[in-house]
């Protein structure tokens, strides 16, 4: 008996922090949505040349956040983020993203709606990014 895709392992990967198993002593990984998700995380809390070896990988929000916040910066955040999400996550498809600053004025909240390819129901990542500096 086949098992339907939305249980199904699809996609997968392993936690930020390598964390073991308890009982296997196998490294713990996340799965499908939860995969995605890390992933499009990781993206956009990556500045482009963070990484060695690849110099176009990342969002480049962090690096936004130090602009003066106008309505044209919360455009060309949205435009960076998915564009990044197009050109380095092919499990995504993006259906909006949404860009608010928040009372503290050194804090921007990103909400990105956005499908996983083979599931039907939209997901939701909200990120809240903020200068330290």
């Amino acid at each position: 008996m086949a098992t339907p895709l939305t249980q199904r392992v699809v996609y997968s990967d392993f936690f930020t922090d390598l964390d073991k198993h308890p009982i296997r002593s196998t490294v713990l990984r996340k799965t499908n949505v939860d995969a995605v998700k890390q992933s499009l995380r990781n993206l956009m809390l990556t500045d482009r040349g963070e990484r060695l070896f690849q110099p176009n990988l990342g969002g480049n929000i962090r690096a936004m956040l130090f602009e003066n916040i106008t309505a044209q910066t919360f455009l060309t955040m949205q435009e960076h983020i998915k564009d990044v999400i197009e050109a380095h996550e092919p499990r995504a498809d993006v259906i909006d993203v949404y860009i608010a600053q928040t009372s503290q004025e050194h804090e921007v909240q990103i909400t990105i709606v956005f499908r996983v390819v083979n599931v039907q129901e939209p997901v939701t990542l909200e990120l809240l990014l903020e200068r330290v500096r």
